[in-house]
């Protein structure tokens, strides 16, 4: 037994002097945030010399699956970034931990408390944003202003108006807004601006048919009934941008990567000719509401390096490192102070999303979301091409809604006996 242990020291020496004494972290990051990512990792290790940061890139097509997967096989990482609408799944799971002893009140009032509340789980903290987005008025300010607007809409009845008179314009085919009728956030935005609540009876059932979503609902049809937006999806323009350009849309909802690729993309000649603006409201309280997304870093219950995995987030989630993130990405930052910096204050079309950012709310907290926005956009697609009635989508979407949220209302019955 003796001569063993004495066997087994050499390996051990040579086993920490190959990681140096240092605790070694796995970081999960998705898309390209991942591979950016890497280029802050110095930094944080030369103030942490005992820890190193191993950095995985995770496509963001696979990452859902991937997580799960690790989760099964007790093989998940320190730190894993996590889609803002992926946290109660994970809850749920019990796979990732508290972080609310470890946010100083001080750094929670500087987050967008709409993003910040995303991480929120019966009002327990389990991640922290790491950047933010929203969607918002993406305008051709030269088309409005020969339409007879010199200021982008700021409630429903002027974005009306602006619709038809940009449709009116002469020039051939061309329409005053892209909506693909294949995305879920659009009707959910409009529903939310007026107070629906999509689903009822604690997250048990759908309510797509309540007043609130159908008024909403209806708005969003009477835009491609009357013409102003064209029944497409996004796969069926060829080229966004270029459409974009050549004016066969005035305006768009959509969110900030876009900024990025419309200034890239977009010819010279039409530079100064787009801006951006908040969502118009139903009535006089602009801007109107818009959703709350982002993603956020995590840390996983089955973690031995709780503490230092923290350490790595603190430094992500410094104003610095965000407005440097903000640089290599064009992701927003998540606090507030990070938007002080000059390379965000002088950015005029981001100054939009600071302004947006005040005003959104979050989807259901459920581990069943993804799928039910998913119905969302089915039953849209259906209804704005005529295949099915308002009443019978809203109808089918609360259908499908109620079965989806089967397995939740036996939990919670099964929990309240």
């Amino acid at each position: 037994m003796r001569l063993t242990g004495l066997l087994l020291i050499p390996v051990l020496l040579v086993a920490c002097s190959r990681n140096g004494g240092q605790t070694v972290l796995e970081f999960w990051a998705m898309g390209r945030e991942g591979e950016v990512v890497q280029s802050l990792v110095p930094e944080f290790e030369r103030r942490n010399p005992a820890i190193r940061v191993k950095v995985q890139q995770i496509p963001w097509s696979a990452a859902h699956e991937k997580l799960l997967t690790a989760y099964a096989g007790e093989a998940m990482p320190d730190v894993f970034q996590l889609g803002n609408t992926w946290i109660p799944e994970f809850v749920v799971l019990q796979a990732i931990v508290n972080l609310d002893d470890r946010l100083p009140a001080v750094q929670r009032r500087d987050y967008f408390e709409g993003i910040l509340e995303t991480n929120h789980i019966d009002r327990e903290l389990y991640g922290l944003p790491w950047y933010v987005d929203t969607r918002l008025l993406f305008y051709r300010t030269d088309i409005l202003a020969e339409a007879g607007f010199s200021m982008p809409p700021r409630t429903w009845s002027e974005w009306l108006e602006a619709m038809a008179a940009v449709k009116a314009l002469p020039g051939g085919e061309r329409y005053a807004l892209l909506l693909p009728m294949n995305e879920w956030q659009a009707p959910t935005i409009l529903g939310f601006q007026l107070g629906a609540e999509l689903l009822r009876n604690d997250a048990r059932f759908g309510n797509f048919q309540s007043d609130a979503f159908r008024r909403a609902f209806h708005f969003y049809l009477d835009l491609f009934r009357q013409g102003y937006a064209p029944a497409v999806s996004e796969a069926q323009i060829a080229n966004l941008y270029q459409a974009f350009g050549s004016g066969y849309f005035a305006m768009y909802v959509t969110g900030p990567w876009n900024i990025g690729e419309f200034e890239h993309r977009l010819p010279k000649a039409l530079r100064d000719r787009w801006a951006t603006a908040p969502m118009p409201a139903p009535d006089e309280n602009y801007p109107g509401l818009s959703l709350a997304g982002g993603a956020s870093l995590a840390i996983s219950r089955h973690s031995d390096h709780k503490d230092q995995a923290w350490k790595l987030i603190e430094f992500l989630s410094e104003p610095e490192q965000q407005v440097a993130f903000y640089r290599l990405t064009g992701d927003l930052p998540a606090r507030r102070s990070a938007w002080q910096h000059p390379d965000l204050a002088s950015e005029t079309r981001a100054q939009a999303f600071k302004v947006q950012l005040e005003r959104v709310v979050y989807t259901p907290k459920i581990p069943e979301w993804e799928r039910i926005a998913g119905k969302i956009a089915h039953y849209a697609e259906k209804a704005v091409r005529g295949e099915l009635t308002e009443d019978r989508a809203l109808a089918a979407l609360d259908q499908d809604v109620d079965h989806i949220l089967e397995k939740r209302r036996w939990l919670l019955r099964k929990q309240a006996r």
